[in-house]
């Protein structure tokens, strides 16, 4: 597997000149042809594929990109192409490509975090209308003229801030597919509360602990920061808020056997002690696990 480190390795490698060494604006279909590979960089990409098919291998996912098809990647992730024949092949779309470097002392190095789909799988990519695709295109536009224009010392600053215009677009989009995709949606909620009922009602709590974000996630065949950002899109609350009440139910149902103990309840459950059993219910309910079985009984 082969790793490019900086914009100019990776510029080289597709055969196009390098304007700025931190970031890359670059037209794919103007690259040189080029061979299958799978291969990790040090620095972020946003890709945006035009190949209507286009077999593509993004960690250990398999996903075919329709036209208008975005994709982003953060430094160290594995991509690639699997390399079935040593043919060659001409790349189609545009990337841009910035390094970490390029945020140092901006406002979009303090939020960057808040772009959580660059930790998202290829399928689940962002899929533009073609009216997205034309405000895409404009923003990169925008890098690309900033990039021409030599550089001084508001350079860094501008080019930040017109990546940070794309990538607050790319946020809206993928709220507006999470959006058009209710059915779907509606359908994963499902399953997770599905994925819930039958953690706790089987032996898996008891063996495993509480389940966490990213089990759920993993079950659901989801990247753990799509599938918060999905769960939270679509009930306002988010997945962690989902598994602490399902938690509290599961708790409330045992408290109604009187025969069972708070100790052999809190294992039942995945609590590690009595004692955390104890603290999560009279955060959540304000009455301590006893206090509540005197109400009910």
């Amino acid at each position: 597997m082969r790793h490019f480190e900086t914009i100019r390795e990776f510029n080289d490698m597709l055969g196009v000149e390098t304007l700025h060494p931190l970031v890359s604006v670059v037209n794919l279909g103007e690259a040189k042809p080029m061979q299958h590979m799978r291969h990790t960089n040090g620095f972020y990409s946003v890709m945006l594929k035009d190949e209507k098919f286009c077999d593509i291998v993004y960690g250990r996912s398999r996903y075919d990109y329709d036209r208008g098809s975005v994709v982003c990647t953060a430094p160290w992730q594995v991509v690639g192409i699997e390399n079935t024949t040593n043919e060659m092949f001409q790349p189609v779309g545009w990337g841009l490509f910035f390094a970490p470097e390029i945020l140092t002392g901006t406002t979009l190095g303090r939020t960057m975090k808040e772009y959580t789909f660059f930790e998202y799988r290829a399928n689940e990519a962002l899929h533009l209308s073609e009216r997205e695709r034309e405000v895409f295109l404009h923003c990169l536009n925008e890098i690309s003229k900033e990039l021409d224009h030599t550089i001084d010392r508001l350079t860094r600053r501008l080019i930040a801030s017109n990546i940070e215009i794309l990538l607050d677009h790319c946020l809206r989009f993928y709220e507006r597919q999470f959006i058009t995709r209710e059915t779907v949606n509606a359908d994963l909620l499902s399953r997770f509360e599905q994925l819930l009922n039958k953690y706790f009602e089987g032996k898996n709590a008891q063996f495993s602990g509480l389940p966490t974000v990213k089990y759920c996630a993993s079950e659901l065949c989801l990247s753990t920061n799509y599938f918060g950002d999905l769960i939270k899109k679509e009930t306002g609350k988010t997945a962690q808020e989902h598994i602490k009440l399902r938690t509290l139910n599961a708790v409330k149902e045992r408290l109604a056997d009187m025969e069972k103990s708070i100790t052999q309840i809190s294992y039942e459950l995945g609590f590690q002690y009595p004692q955390h059993l104890s603290r999560f219910f009279k955060k959540e309910t304000g009455m301590t696990p006893v206090e509540y079985r005197m109400r009910i009984a």
